[in-house]
C-alpha cells in the first residue's frame, strides 16, 4: 500500500515544479474548482492520464480556480497538537505548488452554471469547460459554537483545536502547561473532516501526561455527540477497551453548543435536548462542519447541500450535468472525509472523465469507498483503521503484520514520517494512489 518511489521521481518533480502564472483565458477544456488536497492532485492526474493515452493536452487546457494564498496539510496539525512537528512544515504557498502544465486563476468560484458549461468568480469572470472537477472542501462552522472563536484568539482560556492552522500549536502549548485538572475532548454529531482526529489528540495528551507523571492529577474525558467511539464497530470496540483499560471517561450524545470562557464551563447539549455544564482547565474543542455556502445554494448540490455524484463513478448524479465530477470533502459520498479517501476516489474520477472526455461514456472504474484513519494512541503507536463502504474494514497490512486493530509502531511511522513525505513529493503531483502507492491502478476496458 504505502511504497516508497525513489529519487529519481523526486529530482523529476523538482525540476518541474515553478509558481504558477495566471492565464487570461476563459475557456478550458478542465476546470477544477479549489487547489487542496483533491484538486491539485486531480488536475495532475488528468493531465499524467491523457499524456499516458498518447493524448497529450496543452499546457493550458487544465485550470485550478482558487484563490487561498496558502495550501496545507491538515492531518499534519494533529502532529503539532502532539508536539512533534512545527506548524510551518505543513503550510507551503499554493502557487508554488503548480506545474507549467497545470494553470492558476486567483480567484473563488462564486456561482455555477452547468446548463452553460460555465462557472463564474467572485469578480465576475465567467470561465467555461468541457468538464468540471468540484475539490472545494468544506466548510467549518466556528461560530456555530458561542464562545468559541474568542477562547481560540485567548492565549489564556486553556481551549484549542488542531481544526485550525492558528490553534494547532496552541493546542500543544496547552497540553504540556496543564498540571491538574479536567481536560476536556470533544466531536459534535454528524461530517467533519477526519473523524478520527478528535480522539487522536487525546490519546496523545493522556500518553503525555502519563509519561511526565501527570496522568493522577488530570482528568481526562472525551466528549462526543456521536453514540459510540468510531464508526466502524471492529474499530470503535477495540478504542472502547483502550478507554477503559486507561481510565479515560466518555459521555456519548453530548453536543458542544456553547463555552463559557470567564468560568470556563462548557455546556453540552444531550440527546434529550436539555444541557450540562462541564468545568475545564483544557478544552480541545472541534466545531461542527458542513457543506460550503457557495455549493449548498447552487444546482449541482443534492438536499444537504453536498455536490451530488454516483458514489461508484464520482460522476454528478443529473444525467444532464454528465460533464461534472467530484471529490473528496465536498462531494456526497457516503465515506469518511480525509485525504486517504481522495488518494482512492481521484484515480477512479480521472479514468472516468478521460474516458468521457474521450469516447463519450465512463469507463468501468469504481470506487469502493476506501478510506483509512491513521488513529493515534499515543506516542510510537498507533491503530490504522482502513474500511469501505458499508464500514466494512478492508485492511492492507493484517495477512502481514496481524489485525490492525491492534496499535503498533510501523503504523505511527506511516502517519508521522512517511505520509508527510508522500503528499509533499508524490501526491499532489498525482503520483500516489492510495493503496497501490505510487503505482496508477489498471481499470478494466
Amino acid at each position: 500500500m504505502f511504497t516508497l518511489y525513489g529519487s529519481h521521481f523526486l529530482r523529476q518533480t523538482a525540476r518541474h515544479v515553478r509558481f504558477a502564472s495566471t492565464t487570461t483565458k476563459d475557456k478550458f477544456k478542465v476546470v477544477v474548482v479549489g487547489g487542496g488536497s483533491g484538486g491539485l492532485t486531480v488536475a495532475n492526474q488528468i493531465y499524467n492520464r491523457f499524456m499516458a493515452s498518447g493524448k497529450s493536452l496543452n499546457h493550458d487546457d487544465i485550470v485550478v480556480l482558487d484563490a487561498a494564498q496558502f495550501h496545507y496539510y491538515q492531518p499534519g496539525w494533529t502532529l503539532v497538537g502532539a508536539g512533534l512537528s512545527s506548524k510551518h512544515e505543513f503550510r507551503r504557498p499554493l502557487t508554488s505548488l503548480f506545474p507549467p502544465h497545470v494553470a492558476h486563476i486567483g480567484e473563488n468560484v462564486a456561482t455555477f452554471s452547468p446548463t452553460t458549461s460555465s462557472v463564474t468568480t467572485s469578480t465576475g469572470r465567467s470561465i467555461t469547460y468541457e468538464a468540471l472537477v468540484i475539490a472545494a472542501g468544506l466548510k467549518t462552522n466556528w461560530d456555530a459554537i458561542p464562545g468559541l472563536s474568542q477562547a481560540l484568539a485567548d492565549p489564556t482560556s486553556g481551549v484549542s483545536s488542531i481544526y485550525s492552522f492558528d490553534a494547532c500549536d496552541k493546542t500543544w502549548e496547552n497540553i504540556t502547561s496543564l498540571q491538574h485538572g479536567n481536560a476536556i475532548f470533544t466531536q459534535p454529531a454528524g461530517v467533519i473532516k477526519c473523524a478520527g482526529a478528535p480522539q487522536k489528540i487525546m490519546w496523545m495528551a493522556w500518553d503525555q501526561y502519563r509519561q511526565s507523571g501527570r496522568g493522577s492529577d488530570i482528568n481526562v474525558t472525551f466528549m462526543t455527540g456521536m453514540p459510540s467511539m468510531f464508526s466502524v464497530k471492529k474499530y470503535s470496540e477495540a478504542l472502547n477497551v483502550l478507554r477503559l483499560k486507561r481510565g479515560v471517561a466518555a459521555e456519548f450524545g453530548h453536543n458542544l453548543v456553547a463555552i463559557d470562557v470567564p468560568n470556563r464551563k462548557a455546556i453540552f447539549k444531550k440527546p434529550d435536548g436539555s444541557t450540562i455544564d462541564r468545568e475545564y482547565s483544557l478544552l480541545h474543542a472541534v466545531p461542527p462542519m458542513g457543506p460550503l455556502d457557495f455549493i449548498k445554494r447552487s444546482p449541482v448540490a443534492d438536499a444537504a447541500g453536498w455536490v451530488d455524484v454516483n458514489p461508484a463513478t464520482l460522476q454528478h448524479a443529473n444525467p444532464e450535468f454528465s460533464n461534472i465530477f467530484a471529490v473528496g470533502d465536498c462531494s456526497s459520498l457516503p465515506t469518511s472525509k480525509t485525504t486517504a479517501a481522495i488518494t482512492s476516489q481521484v484515480p477512479v474520477l480521472t479514468e472516468n472523465l478521460f474516458s468521457m472526455m474521450d469516447s463519450g461514456n465512463i469507463s468501468s472504474a469504481k470506487y469502493s469507498g476506501y478510506t483509512c484513519c491513521p488513529l493515534l494512541t499515543g506516542y510510537g503507536e498507533l491503530m490504522l483503521a482502513e474500511f469501505k463502504y458499508g464500514l466494512e474494514p478492508v485492511e492492507t497490512f493484517s495477512a502481514f503484520l496481524g489485525d490492525q486493530a491492534q496499535p503498533r509502531r510501523f503504523f505511527y511511522h506511516l502517519k508521522k514520517d512517511l505520509f508527510p513525505w508522500a503528499y509533499w513529493n508524490l501526491m499532489l503531483s498525482g503520483n500516489w494512489f492510495g493503496p497501490s502507492g505510487p503505482f496508477r491502478p489498471r481499470f478494466a476496458p
